[in-house]
């Protein structure tokens, strides 16, 4: 509007995309002595009478007499009379709906110099030619405003409920709205009377949608009247999407197939080989589902499943949506259906849908089959009571050595995960011992495996897992089993190549153990993120959080599962310095697994460990108690990063000689464990205290004792990757005082995307350089202000300890000076001499080890952060 080139501007989209509100916010700021603003929102009900769009700006009385055109000329004599020089700004809402001779009007006032046209279209509305002919004619900017991303999704929402939204609600809500802000608005305000909760700040929807009248009203808008066949279709695609088009013909006349797409309610989205139909907006289908009757909801259901049957089931999903469609329309009588289905829908980790159908199946007289798999989806639903009910009552159906096995391991791992009744260990074991047949011996012991690796029998657990893979007899689910336990206790000594193997080789057999046991899945992701947290490798995170899992997991409810991602992704974040996200994404974390204690503990033990990076003490602290309060008992193995974190809580609040013993006692721990990855760490953070020369572990034979750099160095010639020798390197330099090196260190860091770490090395050699007086230093201080200036608030005692006690005076001069102010101008605007300010900024230089102004700004920066301003 107030640019040297071009005369307006046409925002065109759909309804609920903020064209409207866009528009009202650019004019409101226009001041009215320099424009002359008319806002028009034109409507249907002036659509039809001449001049009615404009109605609002022109005079009532035309003149009388004039031809077309020169009613034209006067409209825009008028309003140039009434602008009085001012520019022109006109505003028209829906200019789709202005008459003719509004837009013959619009388009000649255009072509004046000093005249500012502004629009909405919307999206699949008639526009009148001379409206379009603004574009076209390069009178005007066009631009559509596109929907909301995913990330600007979660945005809004946070601002909408004054508070992060958990990362499964968000995308549901995405999805639903597909991104237009009015019907987020209307789909949270129709949730907050009771589907959404909040816990640990961050809220999360139950995923059941009210339908509110506004929210009906503007979906009614969009649909429009329908016509019966049209009706029919919208319906037929609304209970079975997607939906085959060869099937959609069957079902439906293909004139009215045409129609609903060419009016926009359906679309076309090619699936490798096949057409599938859709509905062209997620609520059309919440919209066309409530309001269709049950009788007719029953029949369309039962009709689509007759003709996916009469078709052939040819993909995979055809089975679980025949199913599906017979179980909702009341036609499903075949228990073997139903259970093969509710097995598909745990293989996708759609863990409501699974129940129904499980539940259904085992109605069905599915007897023992189905009250297995229904008591295995129950334990992930976190509903371990009913679980062991569903099992106890089919106790007696046990006839055989494959029956017990079975029995003995989905009730072993609800009653020990799902319980936390840590005796089942020694229960499974005995009743194991008890079966004849190899094959069924080797699934138990494979269950007793991973369950002594939680409870810390690391030796007996690395026994059976080995005698698990002894056995050929051995199912594919009972070996992956016992090999992840394996590749869990290699990660956590260490041997990171010999784990990311056995971890491969489970990824590779999925397809063989996916459809028996695969909850599997988790053990293999706990196995491969605890390689990947120890080596430091957070490209192999982002990977992780990233592939089809971390999806189905989300969109299934499948808490366990993207409650763990969930706590890889906070830890990535918090290596990378964006402290923010990490205590947003660990509470997250938080409030998923709040009704599940396995990940309970390690989600609020990375929670501490993010606001103990930001500073937040009291956070840290409250963190923390949650942590030790939800601990599993029977997740023992997880206490190394329970005590870290518990190390960094103590440093935060400042008890930086309760957090060395805290954790040299915890390297002592961790040594006897023989978990050399998980030591290799803790060290690191003993070094990160400044407490690389300090003493730990045992009493050798001189009765001497090894520093903390040195243990570090032998440890990186056990622990495999480029990680450890570089902490070992770095120890040793800090020891040595080394500066150079230690910016070489710093360097090392910083290459594998651990800026804090490289941050505080950079602050170490800092400390050193300022005590040599070295010219170096100011180049340092430039390295460090641009680490820092890439992460979020962070506070660690390293970095603390970089900073220098600078009185409020010689901050308050040295802020003014970095930014280019006169020693002269300093000390008229603080009422001092210059000579004053001259001796403070001398001391300043002293403090900070830097030799003038030049080197001030970076200097300064490398205290407080990228914004140059003094953190709390």
């Amino acid at each position: 509007m107030d640019g040297a080139e071009g005369r307006g501007l046409i925002l065109s989209g759909h309804a609920g995309i903020g064209k409207s509100r866009l528009l009202r916010e650019g004019v409101s700021v226009l001041p009215a002595d320099r424009y002359a603003i008319w806002y028009v929102a034109a409507s249907t009900a002036t659509a039809a009478l001449p001049f009615g769009g404009l109605a609002q700006v022109l005079p009532a009385e035309q003149p009388q007499g004039l031809s077309p055109a020169g009613v034209l000329r006067w409209g825009v004599e008028v309003l140039q009379e009434q602008a009085a020089g001012r520019r022109i700004v006109l505003a028209i809402d829906d200019a789709h709906l202005l008459d003719p001779p509004s837009a013959a009007l619009v388009h000649l006032l255009a072509r004046q110099e000093n005249t500012t046209i502004l629009g909405t279209l919307r999206n699949g509305e008639q526009v009148p030619l001379p409206i379009r002919a603004l574009w076209t004619d390069d009178l005007v900017e066009h631009f559509e405003l596109a929907p909301l991303g995913p990330a600007e999704t979660a945005d809004l929402l946070a601002a909408i409920l004054d508070g992060p939204v958990d990362a499964g609600s968000a995308d549901r809500l995405f999805r639903l709205s597909a991104g237009n802000p009015l019907l987020l608005r209307e789909l949270v305000l129709a949730a907050a009377g009771g589907e959404l909760d909040r816990r640990y700040g961050v809220w999360r929807w139950t995923g059941r949608l009210e339908l509110a009248p506004s929210l009906t009203d503007l979906i009614d808008t969009r649909i429009g009247r329908l016509e019966p066949g049209v009706r029919a279709v919208v319906e037929l695609v609304a209970f079975g999407e997607p939906l085959g088009l060869h099937l959609l013909y069957q079902a439906a006349e293909q004139a009215d197939v045409e129609l609903a797409e060419e009016r926009g309610l359906i679309t076309m989205v090619r699936d490798d080989r096949r057409l599938d139909v859709r509905l062209a907006h997620p609520l059309y289908g919440e919209m066309m589902r409530r309001r269709c009757p049950v009788t007719r909801t029953r029949r369309l259901q039962a009709r689509l499943a007759e003709l996916l049957e009469l078709v052939g089931a040819r993909r995979r999903g055809d089975l679980l949506r025949v199913a599906v469609w017979r179980l909702d329309s009341g036609t499903a009588q075949d228990a073997t259906l139903l259970l093969g289905a509710a097995a598909q829908a745990f293989a996708r980790y759609d863990v409501p849908l699974a129940t129904r159908l499980a539940r259904a199946a085992l109605d069905a007289g599915g007897g023992f089959d189905a009250a297995e798999l229904l008591a295995t989806i129950l334990m992930f639903g976190d509903r371990p009571d009913e679980a062991i009910r569903v099992l106890d009552a089919v106790a007696g159906e046990i006839d055989g050595d494959q029956r017990r096995s079975r029995w003995l391991t989905v009730r072993g791992m609800v009653s020990y995960w799902g319980l936390s009744r840590e005796s089942t260990v020694e229960e499974i074991a005995q009743a194991g011992a008890a079966l004849t047949d190899p094959g069924d011996q080797a699934r138990v012991r494979a269950f007793e495996a991973i369950m002594r690796l939680h409870r810390l029998d690391a030796e007996d657990a690395l026994r059976l897992a080995r005698s698990v893979l002894d056995r050929p007899a051995a199912s594919v689910a009972a070996r992956e089993l016992a090999r992840c336990t394996i590749a869990h206790l290699d990660a956590a000594r260490g041997r990171f190549r010999c784990s990311a193997t056995a971890i491969a080789r489970v990824a590779a057999e999925a397809p063989h153990w996916r459809s028996d046991m695969p909850y599997l899945q988790l053990a293999m992701e706990l196995a491969r993120g605890t390689r990947l947290a120890l080596a430091g490798d957070l490209a192999g995170i982002d990977a992780i959080v990233a592939d089809e899992f971390a999806d189905l997991a989300g969109a299934g409810d499948f808490r366990l599962g993207t409650g763990y991602l969930a706590i890889l992704r906070a830890y990535a974040a918090r290596l990378r310095g964006r402290s923010g996200e990490a205590l947003k994404v660990s509470l997250g974390a938080c409030a998923v697994l709040a009704t599940s204690r396995v990940y309970a503990g390690l989600a609020q033990a990375e929670r501490a460990q993010a606001a103990a990076l930001r500073g937040e003490a009291e956070h840290a602290a409250e963190a923390m108690a949650e942590a030790d309060r939800t601990h599993a008992p029977g997740m023992v193995v997880l206490y190394p990063w329970l005590e870290q974190a518990r190390g960094a809580v103590l440093a935060a609040g400042g008890d930086l000689p309760g957090a060395t013993k805290h954790l040299g006692d915890l390297a002592d721990r961790l040594r006897a464990d023989g978990f050399a990855g998980h030591e290799v760490l803790v060290l690191h953070d003993l070094v990160r205290l400044g407490q690389a020369a300090a003493p730990v572990g045992p009493t050798c034979t001189d009765g001497s004792r090894r520093t903390v750099a040195q243990r570090l160095g032998e440890l990186s010639e056990q622990v495999d990757g480029v990680l450890p020798p570089l902490l070992a390197r770095y120890a040793r330099a800090t020891v040595a005082g080394d500066g150079a090196e230690l910016l070489a260190v710093a360097d090392g860091f910083a290459a594998l995307d651990l800026p804090v770490w490289a941050a505080e090395a950079t602050a170490t050699a800092l400390r050193e350089l300022r005590r040599e007086r070295a010219a170096s230093a100011g180049a340092a201080h430039q390295r460090l202000a641009g680490l820092l200036g890439g992460c979020d608030q962070i506070r660690t005692p390293a970095l603390e300890a970089l900073r220098p006690s600078l009185s409020d005076r010689e901050r308050q001069i040295a802020t003014l000076a970095a930014a280019g102010v006169t020693s002269r101008a300093i000390a008229e605007r603080l009422f001092l001499s210059t000579r004053t300010v001259e001796n403070h900024l001398q001391r300043v230089y002293s403090k900070l080890g830097i030799t003038g102004r030049a080197e001030l700004p970076a200097a300064l920066r490398s205290l407080t952060g990228h914004d140059g301003t003094e953190s709390a």
